[in-house]
């Protein structure tokens, strides 16, 4: 039994990770920023008594000192998509996992499992990259028993990227494609990614960057038309000039929770696969199993007319 660290647990992928850690007997410290809102849910997420939740500041360094205190494994899952006052791309993706890292130092943690993104390193003109892969230079500099975890978009019934875009399938007659909708990725379930997670701390697995992919390779434009088909509908599908679109991104971002920004915009520019530099979760052992078409069916029913009870159309 390991004894694990959370930050950022919350979230879809953290809220999974809870489950199949604890399914395997570790015990898990959950780290949240209130825990009045989110102490109950996080709880519930793994067998009785081998879950805790505490509330901490995480820029606060003193809240955290005694939570790093005999624990094995200290897991990253703090990320942000857009900026938004303090949480900033420099406070959230440098700063933080730098003082992360630090501590793992101080206080002997065995291992530190950082979950970055895919990608990153061919993204240098977005903010977003930039500050990831430098956050990832800080704590290799100060941390050495560490797995950094590369995946490409991860996607389930709780993600913030498929439900998101079913809502806007629903609601828009016509739906833009940057880039013309060639972007490439590489989906991946977040029961593999936590699968791959899981197979990190229990078999000790060394490979400081490992790129996380699922099973396909497919375009954007790929990705709507699936989702189109999942939810029974029939969009057209328009590319848009790239001055457009930063247009319409500034607009969003005005918003509390844009649905895209310009620096996102950047990144469509790159395809979301391997880098061949890198090992992948296929080389070290743990190939994603759950394909994108097969996951989506499971949930898209609550975009349909008519719901779970939805006929599919012939």
């Amino acid at each position: 039994m390991k004894k694990v660290l959370i930050f950022g647990g919350s979230g879809a992928i953290g809220r999974h990770l809870i489950r199949r850690l604890t399914k395997k007997n570790h015990s898990v410290t959950v780290v949240t920023r209130n825990l009045h809102k989110k102490g109950l849910t996080l709880r519930v997420q793994g067998n009785p008594g081998y879950v805790e939740v505490v509330e901490a500041n995480v820029f606060n360094e003193s809240e955290l000192n005694h939570l790093f205190e005999n624990k094995d494994i200290c897991i990253n899952l703090v990320g942000i998509l857009f900026e938004k006052k303090n949480n900033t791309f420099k406070n959230i993706h440098i700063n933080f996992p730098t003082m992360l890292s630090q501590k793992c130092e101080k206080y002997n943690i065995k291992k530190l499992i950082h979950v970055s993104a895919l990608g990153i390193e061919r993204s240098l003109d977005s903010k977003y990259a930039k500050s990831k892969l430098e956050g990832e230079k800080n704590i290799i500099n100060n941390f050495s028993n560490l797995n950094i975890l590369r995946p490409s978009v991860i996607f389930s019934v709780d993600d913030n990227f498929t439900t998101n875009l079913m809502t806007l399938l629903n609601l828009l007659p016509i739906f833009p494609l940057y880039y013309g909708g060639r972007t490439k990725f590489c989906p991946l379930h977040v029961s593999d990614f936590c699968e791959i997670i899981l197979k990190v701390i229990e078999e000790n697995i060394s490979d400081k960057i490992i790129e996380c992919v699922g099973p396909e390779e497919i375009s954007f434009r790929e990705i709507i038309e699936k989702l189109l088909i999942s939810i029974d509908k029939k969009r057209t599908l328009v590319p848009i000039p790239i001055k457009i679109a930063n247009l319409m991104a500034y607009f969003f971002e005005k918003f509390p929770s844009p649905l895209i920004t310009r620096d996102q915009i950047k990144l469509l520019k790159y395809d979301n696969v391997l880098s061949g530099e890198n090992k992948s979760n296929v080389d070290i052992g743990i190939p994603a199993k759950a394909k994108f078409d097969d996951e989506i069916l499971k949930y898209s029913y609550m975009w349909k007319k008519g719901g779970e009870y939805s006929k599919k159309k012939n």
